[in-house]
């Protein structure tokens, strides 16, 4: 009789032994999961959080920029030329649209990291068959933004540099202006994208500053006029900012 509830006694400590942990990794499980929701789910961007980023990389809204962390690193992407290739020099060349010539000159007085980038973008070749993907005709601004790898305004995430240079103090980009488009509120978000002023426009800094200047049309900028005149094709970001009517293409672009 002793030794069966010595026997009962072993069993009953036993069971006691086993919901304490299974308790135990049940506490534990749920810590567990409180982490991962804590630091990994968070950190997942929600659906609204990638439409912005990814419109804001793409093109710039009313002015040439977008939304991209201002965190972003202030250091060139490997490939990017270095400003002392370009410093002191001018170059002059042509913007080949549509099989319309545009005549451009590139400071590298003024903006010698913007010079040398564009210079080699030029000697590669890299801007030959990419589109135009962006016009706007507000009486406030009416650029032609180029340079996209597609219609939709794609450009190489892999290539972004800085710093910006040559920003103007008023604020405006005069008729003619070539300028460096870039994600907003960073000074190193600039990359293989530019725009061309066809009229006097006025862009307002963001917290990083203005646009890069880099150059401007010397000849043939009815070429741009006159896409802008065709006014934007319909279901665009509104009745002046979207795509020309026509496509437009890179030809060709060339500096020497």
């Amino acid at each position: 009789m002793e030794a069966k509830q010595e026997l009962r006694r072993g069993h009953e400590a036993r069971r006691r032994r086993d919901n304490v942990i299974a308790s135990a990794a049940v506490v534990v499980a749920i810590a567990l999961a409180g982490v991962l929701q804590g630091t990994v789910f968070a950190s997942n961007p929600t659906a609204a959080d990638y439409e912005a980023v990814k419109a804001g990389l793409s093109n710039p809204s009313a002015s040439p920029s977008a939304s991209a962390s201002p965190s972003a690193p202030a250091t060139n992407a490997p490939g990017v030329p270095a400003a002392s290739s370009a410093s002191g020099k001018t170059f002059n060349g042509s913007l080949v649209l549509n099989g319309g010539t545009v005549g451009v000159q590139v400071d590298g007085n003024a903006a010698p990291q913007a010079a040398a980038v564009f210079k080699s973008l030029a000697d590669q070749g890299t801007l030959k068959g990419r589109v135009c993907h962006r016009l706007t005709t507000s009486a406030s601004a009416s650029i032609l933004q180029c340079g996209a790898e597609d219609a939709t305004g794609k450009s190489d995430a892999s290539y972004t540099w800085g710093p910006l240079e040559n920003t103007p103090k008023d604020q405006k980009y005069p008729a003619g202006t070539i300028a460096v488009a870039r994600t907003s509120n960073n000074a190193y978000g600039n990359g293989q994208q530019f725009f061309i002023a066809y009229k006097d426009s006025t862009f307002p800094d963001d917290s990083a500053g203005g646009y890069t200047i880099v150059g401007h049309v010397t000849s043939g900028l009815d070429v741009i006029s006159k896409i802008g005149a065709a006014g934007v094709a319909p279901g665009g970001a509104s009745a002046d900012d979207g795509a020309p009517v026509t496509p437009v293409t890179i030809d060709s672009f060339t500096l020497n």
